[in-house]
């Protein structure tokens, strides 16, 4: 079929149809004028630069994003804001697609336009405005229209960040947090600003110095207990995000904040999703890493064995965080009698070993290490029974290095002493345990 010229509308649809009946694999010719010069692809939001060619503007911004300053068919210099949507081309583009539903094409929607920085910092200074006045309705409204734009357009999503929009939303929470009520109206409206942050992760050092004041830390963990799901959610993620780069003093105040263990651990024992669980592991984890105060307070809710029963059947990713926070949590006299007390730490430990991943291995090594060197003798006994001598020397004949290779040497160690009073016995599904598993 011949190309169409520009500006009018296709003609031989008749024709496209019947080479359809005859051949259903046959695809419509797209017209050259709808394809974008860079990309070749068919235009679903055709922009103008400023030498008049039109681009697609996801290809156009890439390619100038990339630090190419010149149009890429006249070789002139051109600038990203000056790029001016083409209505008439995407018109013409949407027309044509409808034209030719029947063959399999889709219909191209109306693309937003993008926000300016000017736009941007509108925004942002009436969500200022909204929590200087303490208005936490119109606030929560702004930030759910920051979350929308952000989610929209990675371009929308880097201008916003540009313009301040994590600084912002976690200056109006931490504002809103110190004034508001604990009512359930309030929580909502905070929740909201938590939904937009998550968008504009990472978030900078000052952000994460307004979320950790002690009004911030109360209203999260109000969501984390009486917020809904998706409330929830987004605070568990703020939580690891703000936790992963804070220095030691900042994390030991931040655990203790009165009832963000207890909030923390309800989410591996009551999971609402498998990212909730997962990130408030990550929490924990920063937590109670070098705080030994932290981890002796997460033992006593309990925290050792969900770990361990949670480790019995659980995916790669689940798995070494769990073992991460186990290991740790074995740092203290109480969570390593703990371990001790469940009947299936030492199994569980062992058959993580050279099963997971890497770094599975490693946590289980020094979690194994941990809870040997600092309990009583049945422990030794039962790693013995359960295989972790011979899994060690796999371990070492295979190669690991540093701190596992130190512990695992020590382990065996510990081990090689029981070895003629105690048999061995398959650990892959716990066969011959003599413990029982409730």
């Amino acid at each position: 079929m011949a190309s169409l010229s520009r500006g009018k509308r296709p003609s031989p649809i008749p024709a496209i149809k019947r080479i359809q009946l005859e051949d259903p694999g046959v695809e419509p010719l797209v017209p050259d004028h709808f394809r974008c010069p860079i990309s070749l692809d068919l235009m679903h939001d055709p922009v103008t630069a400023s030498t008049g060619i039109t681009y697609d503007r996801k290809s156009i911004e890439t390619w100038l994003e990339r630090g190419n300053l010149n149009c890429p068919v006249t070789g002139q210099p051109i600038d990203i804001h000056e790029l001016i949507p083409n209505h008439s081309t995407r018109k013409l583009i949407q027309l044509w697609c409808v034209e030719n539903r029947s063959l399999g094409v889709e219909r191209i929607s109306t693309p937003r336009i993008p926000i300016s920085p000017l736009e941007a910092s509108e925004i942002l200074s009436q969500v200022s405005l909204a929590s200087r006045r303490g208005d936490s309705y119109r606030c929560g409204n702004l930030a759910m229209k920051l979350k929308e734009i952000g989610k929209e357009s990675e371009r929308d999503k880097r201008c916003l960040a540009a313009a301040g929009a994590p600084h912002t939303l976690s200056g109006a929470f931490s504002q809103l947090a110190g004034e508001s009520s604990e009512s359930s109206k309030a929580l909502g409206d905070l929740e909201k600003i938590l939904s937009s942050l998550v968008v504009f992760f990472p978030l900078d050092i000052e952000a994460k110095r307004w979320l950790i004041s002690p009004g911030s830390l109360k209203s999260m963990v109000l969501i984390l207990k009486y917020g809904d799901l998706s409330g929830r959610l987004s605070t568990i993620l703020v939580l690891r995000e703000v936790t992963s780069t804070l220095d030691s003093a900042s994390l030991e105040s931040m655990s203790k904040t009165n009832g963000l263990a207890e909030a923390l651990t309800m989410l591996v024992e009551k999971p609402i999703s498998p990212l909730a669980t997962k990130a408030s592991l990550v929490t924990i984890f920063y937590l109670i890493s070098s705080n030994e105060r932290a981890a002796s307070r997460f033992v006593g809710l309990g925290l050792v064995s969900l770990l361990v029963d949670t480790l019995v059947d659980c995916e790669r990713s689940m798995c070494e965080k769990a073992l991460a926070v186990l290991e740790g949590l074995f740092q203290c006299e109480k969570g390593r009698e703990r371990g001790c007390e469940h009947a299936l730490t030492v199994p569980v430990l062992v058959k993580k070993v050279l099963r997971i991943s890497d770094m599975a291995t490693e946590f289980s090594v020094s979690a194994l290490w941990r809870i040997c060197k600092g309990c009583k003798k049945n422990c030794i006994m039962e790693a013995v029974q359960v295989g972790a001598f011979q899994k060690l020397l796999l371990l070492l004949q295979v190669g690991c290095n540093g701190v596992t290779k130190e512990r695992a040497s020590e382990l065996l160690k510990m081990l090689n002493g029981s070895r003629g009073s105690a048999e061995c016995i398959e650990t892959v599904d716990f066969k011959g345990l003599k413990r029982s598993f409730d």
